[in-house]
């Protein structure tokens, strides 16, 4: 069971990845190419939309939500763009063994963030 978890984990980071790369190839769709950049810039920020402390929902995007927004995204895509995409993604962490970092994901959670607080003020004050 662990080695089944551990092996699902591995191809979960590298489709993420995969995703990455498809965002930016010229093969794929308008509509999967904005869901794998929102998934992938907010898969790879060091900020999550819901945090981990938070008990049981802190651990549901991570755990529930991303992989199946990933699964979504995965069959959007053309297959032959999606191969180049998981041999790019697997090269490069062969190579790296790291994750990339998203900066404008983690901007785009502080915006959401910020954009929260703002409506929640405004009910409140309102």
């Amino acid at each position: 069971m662990k080695q089944r978890l551990l092996a699902w984990a591995k191809r979960l980071r590298q489709d993420t990845l995969a995703l990455w790369f498809a965002a930016r190839h010229p093969g794929t769709p308008l509509a999967p190419k904005l869901l794998a950049l929102f998934l992938a810039a907010y898969a790879f920020s060091p900020i999550d939309l819901i945090p981990d402390f938070i008990p049981v929902l802190g651990y549901l995007d991570e755990a529930i939500l991303l992989p199946l927004g990933i699964a979504l995204c995965l069959r959007m895509i053309p297959p032959p763009v999606l191969e180049a995409c998981r041999a790019q993604a697997a090269g490069w962490l062969e190579a790296r063994r790291g994750k990339p970092a998203s900066r404008w994901g983690a901007a785009f959670i502080v915006a959401v963030w910020i954009a929260a607080g703002v409506l929640l003020w405004s009910a409140v004050a309102g």
